[in-house]
């Protein structure tokens, strides 16, 4: 049985400007794409209505742009498709998977007694059994509220069919591996400010935009337990994956935009070359 061509897509959000552990995982998109002779596309994460900037869209593109990098269009924009992400969301809820979630995440610090596989405090399950009526009257009134997937019930309708898993890939060849969402808990699927979340979103774009293979930072690949099992619930293709390494500053901590890591535009200024960039990126 004959593949389909290979897509892959690099996906960064506009919240802050690229840096060299952004360069870095879209040049090994590129270099996937062109060996399974495929193609890369690029996608703009931008749900997040306060952090997302649209001058931040515009200096992500003008970064690209610097590293020789281009992308077949349109460019797809998920703050554009809530719509979708809403249609996705209503599925889940009509098969009794999810569930409207009024607590804050104080009221999650002060009573949780575990961590999810983030590090963050595990939701301890307040409202998973609220009386659907009280849950209605809360949401017809107007108080904010987050979904979240009900693990319970989730888990066993995934597993219907088979185990859950997903293939990866890399330069060493493919190999198959299981996983297991429980550590996650009763995940939020959608926030309290939009119809979506990371996780849902994510999924629902990857088969919109037919994406064969996925290859991301090595810090998402437990959340792909979340993904498969989003992908199962909702009739989507489950990608392959590869999760590279991170590129790391010189204390040892992966570069973050949220902690200031130099950015390719400061690079850029500093007289740095695109073509040192990308030998760089193949060196490292």
């Amino acid at each position: 049985m004959t593949r389909p061509p290979a897509i892959l897509r690099f996906a960064p959000s506009p919240n802050g400007r690229l840096h060299l552990g952004h360069a870095f995982s879209a040049l090994l998109n590129v270099r996937f794409a062109e060996h399974l002779g495929g193609v890369c596309r690029l996608r703009i994460e931008d749900i997040d209505p306060v952090r997302s900037k649209p001058h931040l869209t515009e200096a992500i593109l003008a970064d690209l742009t610097w590293l020789g990098l281009d992308y077949p269009r349109p460019i797809r924009h998920q703050s554009r498709h809530m719509d979708e992400y809403r249609s996705a969301l209503a599925r889940l809820v009509a098969l009794g998977l999810a569930y409207p979630c009024f607590c804050s995440r104080a009221d999650i610090r002060s009573r949780a007694t575990a961590f999810d596989p983030d590090g963050a405090p595990l939701y301890p399950g307040t409202c998973r059994h609220r009386d659907p009526r009280e849950a209605a009257a809360r949401r017809e009134r107007g108080d904010p509220h987050t979904w979240r997937l009900s693990m319970a019930h989730a888990l066993p309708r995934a597993r219907e069919e088979r185990a859950l898993g997903y293939i990866a890939f890399g330069d060493e060849g493919e190999s198959w591996v299981p996983v297991d969402p429980a550590p996650w808990g009763d995940a939020v699927i959608a926030r309290r400010d939009v119809p979506t979340s990371y996780h849902l979103s994510v999924v629902h774009d990857d088969a919109v935009e037919g994406v064969t293979h996925v290859v991301r930072g090595a810090d998402l690949e437990a959340a792909t337990a979340i993904h498969v099992l989003l992908q199962r619930l909702l009739g989507l293709p489950t990608p392959r994956y590869h999760h590279h390494r991170l590129i790391q500053d010189a204390d040892g901590r992966k570069l973050a935009k949220s902690r200031g890591s130099t950015s390719l535009a400061e690079l850029r200024a500093a007289g740095i070359g695109a073509a040192e960039i990308r030998l760089w990126c193949r060196e490292v």
